[in-house]
């Protein structure tokens, strides 16, 4: 069988000038790296014409460790979306080193609903996340140099006990996660305790997302908090005049990316927030850029529904305006048995029963996105293990839960897959009468908003704070920062914050053991249960496997 790599290097790739074309943006407007990418300058949104737009959610049921194919539906229904005569653009986030070395590997989609040049997005791309990366480890170096030189006029007296801070990278390196800096005497800084989180963590990466502008970039970085001085007064970044150069580093990075599908549908790519530990979502000019030039722009948020889908709704469309005409939730049926109780090395074994037992996972997903009102599709993405026997069982049942469900092939057959999902989608988009309403006001403390979120979303029982995330409390409300709304670290692998909790858990109990604080995001972040901010390697990393050869081919990339 054909590898994904193998198939996207006999894609008929165009020029990316013939893809800005088809969408209305001249060449003259690209700014060109290479013949197949391109970033968009923010001045070519129009935000009458996207407000004017069909924006569409692409989300999914808890997924297996590998992931159910989410990006790879989304690009097919947009590449289907074109071939049923709707103007379509899929705006997608950029992949991060972390899972294309790890477990999950590339974040291009796959078999024939990619987006190209696969190697090289997976890979550096357009240098976005080394900007943001530099960005955020500037701020780290200022605070630092700050702490060395109290007696400095400069100096603000910063106490380097408060600061939490760290610095990123974009690797998964366990090794990293808890450091000691500033060892080798007097001219080296002071010691302390700090470490590291992975690029898609970082709150400069959120603040990126979230902003409209380069403007309103610099002014969220502003009001990033780095922690109180000698004194007990609060520090932001603004204070250290840190965020002019840092949004300086982000001039291009802010500008969203042009590549193509293996069909030629434009796709725009910006931005990589992981949706466990940050707010999963691509960034809010990205999504507006796709709207300004599409009759349908196809979106994804990361991992279920519990984590990216909740936060594009409760953070992402709560800060932009933005909102979906409808949800495609992705179902996959290996998945579904996965829940049902079956081992991960016999997802791929025909076993109705064990489907019928898992389906409460997809069941408990639907009902979330009825929780905000908005009209659903699941798209039951297809596997060459499937039978005709499991596949009916999930459309009979989502039938009675009065949802249409759609056979995708899309890895398959790329658009040719997904003629009748998209169809189902237009139908969804233009009948249906529900709008989007938020969850929770963000004038709500802290507590009732997490507690909102983890009852009726993940189905918890009750929450339990540990000290740490209580005195965390504490700091919020005298920040004045408790009316911003909440981006939950949980676990994906469960609806619970207990990875092993399978299925549909009940009468469970959330523990939030800290709650960061990224003012300049503007949220707070409870963290739940062992969730981390730096992830490690698998036993056997996928970077293993990946090679190039005397000519520059690249292998082992998925």
């Amino acid at each position: 069988m054909r590898t994904d790599i193998d198939i996207a290097k006999n894609a008929d790739k165009k020029p990316i000038a013939e893809i800005a074309e088809k969408m209305g943006i001249t060449e003259d407007k690209l700014e060109k790296y290479g013949n197949d990418k391109a970033k968009l300058p923010v001045q070519l949104i129009d935000r009458e014409k996207a407000d004017k737009s069909n924006l569409i959610l692409v989300s999914a049921i808890s997924p297996t460790p590998a992931g159910e194919g989410k990006t790879t539906m989304s690009i097919g229904l947009s590449q289907a979306l074109n071939k049923v005569g709707k103007k379509s653009t899929v705006v997608l986030r950029e992949p991060s080193l972390g899972p294309v070395f790890g477990i999950k590997g590339g974040a291009t989609g796959g078999g024939h609903s990619q987006v190209i040049p696969m190697e090289d997005i997976n890979l550096h791309f357009t240098g976005d996340f080394a900007a943001i990366e530099k960005a955020h480890n500037l701020l780290a170096a200022l605070i630092d140099n700050n702490i060395r030189n109290p007696k400095s006029e400069y100096s603000i007296g910063l106490d380097p006990r408060t600061i939490y801070w760290k610095r990123v990278m974009d690797m998964n390196d366990r090794s990293l996660r808890h450091a000691v800096i500033g060892l080798g005497g007097r001219t080296s800084g002071m010691p302390r305790e700090t470490g590291f989180d992975i690029t898609a963590a970082s709150e400069v990466m959120a603040a990126l997302c979230l902003a409209e502008n380069l403007e309103d970039l610099k002014e969220k970085l502003g009001n990033i908090f780095v922690g109180y001085t000698f004194d007990k007064k609060p520090v932001y970044a603004r204070d250290m005049n840190a965020n002019g150069a840092m949004a300086a580093l982000l001039k291009h990075a802010i500008k969203p990316n042009l590549v193509q599908t293996l069909e030629n549908t434009p796709a725009i790519i910006h931005g990589g927030p992981f949706a466990n530990i940050a707010q999963g979502t691509n960034s809010v000019i990205a999504t507006r850029m796709g709207m300004t030039y599409s009759d349908y722009t196809v979106t994804e948020a990361g991992f279920g529904f519990d984590l990216g889908a909740e936060k594009f709704f409760d953070i992402k469309c709560g800060y932009s305006g933005l909102s979906p005409k409808a949800v495609v939730l992705v179902a996959t049926v290996r998945a579904l048995k996965f829940h049902g109780g079956v081992p991960l090395e016999d997802i791929n074994k025909p076993n109705p029963e064990a489907l019928k037992k898992g389906l409460s996972n997809l069941e408990k997903h639907i009902e979330n996105i009825q929780i905000f009102d908005i009209c659903a599709v699941v798209g039951i993405n297809k596997f060459t293990s499937d039978t005709d026997e499991e596949i009916q069982i999930v459309k009979d049942r989502c039938r009675e839960l009065g949802v249409e469900a759609v056979e995708a092939d899309v890895w398959g057959k790329g658009g040719d897959g997904a003629t009748e999902l998209a169809e189902k989608v237009i139908k969804e988009a233009e009948m249906c009468t529900s709008t989007y309403k938020p969850m929770y006001d963000w004038k709500w403390g802290v507590e009732k908003k997490v507690e909102t979120v983890a009852t009726n979303i993940y189905g918890a029982k009750a929450i339990d704070y540990s000290s740490q995330a209580k005195a965390d409390l504490r700091k919020i409300a005298d920040l004045g920062l408790d009316n911003l709304p909440v981006c939950i670290a949980k676990t994906q692998k469960s609806l619970s914050d207990n990875p092993k909790l399978l299925g549909r858990p009940k009468d469970f109990v959330v523990t939030v053991r800290e709650i960061e604080v990224a003012a300049g995001a503007g949220f707070v972040i409870p963290i739940t249960g062992k969730i981390l901010r730096m992830p490690g390697l698998p036993s056997k990393p996928s970077a293993e496997d990946i090679d190039i050869d005397k000519e520059g081919n690249i292998s082992g990339l998925f």
